[in-house]
């Protein structure tokens, strides 16, 4: 019975500790810089088949081919200086170390060179993008997160404390202590 116990109690901790990693390495928008496509909660790398390089988001590092091995860099070498990001066709390639399987992607993707048809994160006016320190609404994103929470707007655990009722959006504690104030009325 008690081998039984401990048997269930890790199987309990081990899926606890799974679906916590699971959810943290689920979305990482706010790491997607501003010149990547609208659509992915979640980038590893993106492939630019316009000049065959890679970007590794986690990382925020290029690899590119040069003197017959793959090299990181933080920046894209002076042979791309004119390249423009944002008006380039991004596949996302949410696999480990896909440069290493260069070829298998440039003969998948060389049907997306010269596209021009993705919305980058930057020109994107959902909200969900803000969360990008990089995004030009983020500012005032960050503004707005931070009146949500002042004014008890919190995101489903607001307790209602005094009268106020703590519904709403953004990311507060939902402890509204105005009185008579009823923020179900708020439309953010």
């Amino acid at each position: 019975m008690r081998y039984l116990l401990v048997l269930i109690v890790g199987v309990l901790l081990s899926s606890t500790l799974n679906a916590q990693l699971s959810i943290s390495l689920a979305f990482n928008v706010d790491r997607q810089p501003v010149w990547g496509p609208t659509g992915y909660d979640h980038v590893e790398y993106y492939y630019l088949p316009d000049i065959d390089v890679y970007y590794n988001v986690p990382q925020q590092r290029y690899f590119y081919y040069s003197g017959g091995r793959w090299i990181s860099g933080a920046s894209l070498p002076s042979r791309y200086r004119g390249f423009d990001m944002y008006n380039s066709y991004k596949v996302v390639v949410n696999k480990r170390t896909p440069y290493r399987n260069a070829a298998k992607y440039r003969a998948q993707y060389a049907s997306f060179k010269g596209r021009h048809d993705q919305q980058a994160i930057r020109d994107s006016r959902d909200t969900k993008y803000f969360v990008n320190k990089n995004h030009p609404e983020h500012n005032n994103w960050v503004k707005q997160q931070a009146q949500n929470k002042g004014n008890g707007n919190g995101n489903g655990n607001g307790n209602g404390r005094g009268n106020g009722n703590g519904n709403g959006r953004g990311n507060g504690n939902g402890n509204n202590k105005d009185k008579g104030r009823d923020n179900k009325s708020d439309k953010n």
